[in-house]
């Protein structure tokens, strides 16, 4: 921590391989507080993207119209509607050689990436999920959006990238697990 100099806390920092001297106006009590709220950071965007994407798996699933090869709201309809104007119209095709089993593989997706961030499970590899989701999705359905901050899923594929990066909050399963693991439990 280093002494103490003029009532503020000293802190030495390398700056280009050279010592530069800081001070820190938060000796003691602020430093817990933003080091729980440091902890707890991720925690409403964990919320937001579990609860999400678990509704939207589930709304996908509980569609009857959505898991049809064609037809009003279909997911075989909708496919062949954003073929041409896709990133990658070859993801298009591959889906559209079965859109009934890509849209279950979608909508089972959803609702895994969404239940794992949601409880804290796999966070990571839930969270990789979530954004390869995304990704696709924007390639292909949203990519026509224009102007491109009209389409949703870019913004999610970046909500999901510090979740990928940084893991779970302390209020998850992976935190219980990692503690167990810790105290031979």
């Amino acid at each position: 921590m280093g002494p103490r100099h003029g009532g503020e806390r000293r802190r030495t920092a390398m700056t280009h391989g050279r010592r530069a001297n800081t001070y820190s106006p938060h000796a003691g009590g602020d430093r817990n507080r933003r080091d729980a709220a440091t902890r707890y950071a991720l925690l409403p965007l964990r919320l937001f993207l579990g609860v999400t994407f678990v509704y939207a798996g589930l709304d996908k699933l509980t569609d009857s119209a959505f898991l049809q090869d064609s037809g009003a709201g279909s997911i075989g309809d909708m496919m062949r509607a954003v073929r041409d104007s896709a990133a990658i119209p070859a993801m298009v095709d591959m889906a559209l050689e079965s859109p009934v089993a890509f849209g279950y593989a979608i909508a089972l997706g959803e609702l895994a990436a969404g239940i794992g961030t949601l409880l804290g499970l796999l966070t990571r590899l839930a969270a990789l999920g979530g954004a390869l989701i995304s990704l696709s999705l924007w390639l292909t359905v949203s990519w026509a959006a224009d102007p491109y901050y009209y389409g949703n899923d870019l913004p999610y594929l970046f909500c999901w990238v510090p979740l990928v990066l940084a893991g779970s909050s302390p209020w998850s399963l992976d935190a219980l697990i990692r503690n167990r693991r810790r105290s031979g439990g």
